[in-house]
């Protein structure tokens, strides 16, 4: 599985590089600190695999990094997927980072 640091991620950020970032947290976790990712909670996501970019990365983030690897490792077991990325360490790892 591809993963970035919350170090890489945010030089993409900063770049004129194309991505998708994706919070499979809770909505109230999503609500309470996130870096401007799309919310589709783990339990959702294979329900709105129309809204995932196939073209450009997409990085997948959320709380320590466990539920966006499950998010992958289920899209990636039925979709054609190879662009699929995961924050190591998701929000705590960022947020350490960056406080």
């Amino acid at each position: 599985m591809k993963t970035i640091t919350p170090r890489e991620l945010a030089a993409v950020l900063r770049s004129e590089i194309n991505v998708q970032l994706i919070d499979v947290r809770e909505v109230h976790e999503h609500n309470a600190f996130n870096i401007g990712g799309k919310l589709i909670p783990l339990s959702e996501v294979t329900k709105h695999i129309d809204e995932i970019e196939k073209e450009i990365p997409v990085i997948f983030y959320c709380r320590v990094g466990v539920r966006s690897q499950v998010a992958i490792q289920r899209l990636m077991s039925k979709y054609p997927f190879n662009n699929l990325v995961n924050l190591a360490g998701g929000m705590e790892a960022w947020k350490k980072e960056f406080a």
